[in-house]
């Protein structure tokens, strides 16, 4: 198997802002719990994350009874094998066709599952506004690019085709995801458009891992601290692709910073910490959308590492995040 951590192209080390005083005893604590990624960590990493991670079993998904919580086998991609959906939906309350909200976990493409990351869409299927499939990509790099993202537009697909007996309307189609899910659904929302099919109204990028190249500033920043630093993110990268890795035969789809038109692309939201690795191809994405017609929400946090509104939730700039985005979300639905 490739060595994902040999190759170091970062040279010499950048400046970090510092971050914000509730944050810091928790990203230090973080990175102290997790071994440094490599060929030999990552199934105990995956196995740890598993046991204590962000996802959430069936009872706490159905919200006291509120929530209707399903799985499914979808067609896959074209010779690939069926994928697993979650599906969330609201018990009662009938508003209409509501909105659809696919969403991709985050773990660097390399790790998590469905029932992660879906907490914070939990209060739009409550109250009634939105359904909810998530999915299960495969995982490299037991299955590098373009297994994962195909595998999301496989459920994308299946979910604007299912639209009436999912209760959705498809005029009211969202893509979200976190880091490597919002990598995913910037790529998937780039094939989507290339492929005509299906039609997004908005896309939720949060913290998105977007650029293999680490040629930025911020991916230079961040060393031997925290969940994910320079050295993780090559390594994640390097799983995905291999030793294209940073070369010129990486698609758009796998690596949406690459893309050079980005034009016809959904309303987005995409959000970054001032602290965190992804913050410099996050701010160019979220400027060349803009410049090609776009219309962008995009926010940056101060002092704020990546991943911090989800694991340090009562955080004061966590909070601040967190209502932000819940209120695009609520209005993008609401449309």
């Amino acid at each position: 198997m490739t060595d994902r951590t040999a190759a170091d192209p970062f040279g010499a080390l950048t400046t970090r802002p510092p971050l914000d005083p509730e944050l810091a005893p928790v990203e230090e604590a973080r990175g102290a719990f997790f071994p440094a990624l490599s060929d030999e960590t990552l199934p105990e990493i995956r196995r740890a994350i598993a046991a204590g991670s962000p996802g959430l079993d069936s009872e706490a998904l159905t919200a006291g009874g509120r929530v209707r919580v399903e799985e499914r086998q979808v067609p896959g991609p074209a010779g690939a094998p069926d994928i697993t959906v979650l599906i969330l939906s609201p018990v009662e309350g009938d508003r209409g066709p509501k909105g659809g909200i696919l969403s991709l976990h985050g773990g660097g493409m390399i790790m998590g599952g469905r029932r992660d990351h879906v907490g914070h869409l939990l209060p739009h299927v409550i109250e009634g506004r939105a359904v909810v499939v998530s999915v299960e990509y495969r995982l490299a790099p037991d299955h590098p690019d373009p297994a994962p993202v195909e595998d999301c537009y496989a459920g994308l697909v299946w979910t604007a085709k299912n639209a009436a007996e999912l209760g959705v309307d498809p005029e009211r189609l969202l893509i979200a995801g976190v880091s490597g899910g919002g990598g995913l659904a910037a790529g998937t929302a780039l094939l989507a458009r290339d492929r005509a099919f299906p039609k997004l109204s908005h896309q939720v990028l949060i913290c998105p891992m977007l650029d293999d190249r680490l040629a930025t500033h911020s991916s230079r920043m961040v060393d031997r601290e925290g969940v994910w630093d320079r050295h993780s993110n090559l390594y994640a990268w390097t799983s995905v692709l291999g030793e294209r890795r940073g070369g010129p035969d990486v698609s758009q789809y796998a690596a949406p910073a690459r893309a050079e038109d980005l034009s016809r692309l959904p309303r987005t939201y995409i959000d970054t910490g001032s602290a965190e690795g992804f913050r410099d191809a996050i701010l160019l994405y979220a400027g060349r959308l803009s410049e090609a017609g776009v219309s962008v929400d995009l926010h940056m946090w101060g002092g704020a590492f990546h991943g911090f509104d989800m694991s340090v939730d009562q955080a004061a700039v966590s909070r601040a995040s967190n209502a932000t985005r819940e209120e695009f979300i609520r209005r993008a639905l609401d449309r």
